[in-house]
């Protein structure tokens, strides 16, 4: 049986680090996938980090939450999520409803190369296991996940975030992004912006959803 308990104080995650074995860097050339909103209620710019949170669904914002466990907004917790693969972005962001709708909250696909190398504590290795935790880390309950994010965005405030599995794309790695101190890591333009209405995603994301069992919209 996993275990994901609530995390321990930060002073006791910072002496469980071995940075050489819990630290992944993602190199410059590594292409981050993100897709995002738009518009709605949510809407962001692509290289816009968010600063209201927590949101429930948001696995690992680092807010803390406001009186009655609503949203608060502050510059001092920016986050953003990714995937190394459109099909990853795809899986985590529409996993609510299993579609994929391309026109509601104008949704867009972005692909870029970070302008530096990231730094993020690995979740895929022993380190979870060390610290209290198990894999559940990256498929447990969010409100306990989200404490966890929060423990050690306090405990490695110069770490860029966090590397994870994803639980909906077969455990294939999944990114996310803390500002600060991640913000500098964001180039001043992506390789790839669309909205995915575009016409020239309809073929892969079409393959997407089918691999996916997603409704494509």
């Amino acid at each position: 049986m996993s275990r994901l308990p609530q995390p321990p104080a930060p002073a006791a995650l910072k002496t469980l680090l071995r940075p050489h074995e819990d630290i992944v860097a993602v190199h410059s050339g590594t292409r981050l996938v993100r897709v995002f909103a738009a518009g709605g209620a949510h809407q962001l710019r692509w290289n816009t980090f968010r600063h209201t949170g927590p949101l429930a669904h948001a696995r690992f914002d680092p807010h803390q939450p406001g009186p009655g466990g609503g949203t608060v907004s502050t510059p001092d917790h920016g986050v953003l999520y990714f995937g190394l693969s459109v099909r990853t972005s795809v899986a985590e962001v529409f996993q609510q409803t299993s579609i994929v709708d391309r026109t509601t909250r104008r949704p867009h696909l972005v692909v870029f190369q970070p302008r530096r190398t990231l730094r993020l504590l690995d979740l895929c290795g022993l380190w979870p296991t060390r610290a209290g935790a198990s894999q559940e880390i990256s498929s447990g309950p969010k409100d306990v996940t989200q404490a966890w994010a929060r423990a050690v965005r306090a405990a490695f405030p110069d770490l860029d975030g966090l590397w994870y599995r994803s639980s909906m794309d077969s455990g294939d790695p999944a990114v996310c992004l803390w500002d600060p101190p991640a913000g500098n890591a964001l180039p001043a333009t992506p390789d790839v912006l669309l909205p995915l209405d575009h016409p020239g995603l309809d073929l892969p994301l079409g393959r997407i959803c089918d691999a996916l069992n997603y409704t494509l919209l």
